[in-house]
């Protein structure tokens, strides 16, 4: 297996410890995902190592719904370098943004219900899951 990253700061193991977190899931439903073979103490172990296998992190990646890419690629120093220069810097032309709080609203409402929806919609699949699982024993 080769990757064709040479970054050595990127820890893909902190990096899908990062994503997962951020996704509220928990070590053991991503054990249960991944199959019979994993645990919780094993996903730890995983989060640990600096690569992590092609094959395990797409699998990894296709549970949590983000490209494995970000996993390979997530820098957090560059990603808060970019963030405190886009705050920083004074070329930044602030009057350009032209946003009517009323659209503004409207926009964040219609975000929201989308949010709303997409929670249901896992929500469900979540039970689903679950009910395969005690019917399962």
């Amino acid at each position: 297996m080769t990757h064709t990253t040479s970054n050595p700061k990127i820890h893909e193991g902190r990096n899908l410890k990062r994503f997962r977190e951020m996704l509220g899931i928990k070590q053991d439903f991503l054990a249960f995902e991944l199959g019979e073979e994993w645990n919780q103490q094993k996903i730890s172990l995983l989060e640990q190592k600096e690569k992590i296998d092609a094959d395990i992190l797409e699998q990894v990646s296709a549970i949590l719904k983000i490209p494995a890419e970000a996993i390979r690629n997530f820098d957090e120093e560059k990603a808060v370098n970019i963030i405190a220069s886009t705050f920083n810097d004074n070329s930044y032309n602030h009057g350009t943004i032209h946003i009517h709080p009323f659209e503004k609203l409207i926009q964040l409402h219609e975000e929201k219900i989308a949010l709303y929806e997409r929670m249901l919609k896992e929500k469900d699949e979540m039970m689903e899951r679950l009910e395969r699982l005690i019917g399962g024993r």
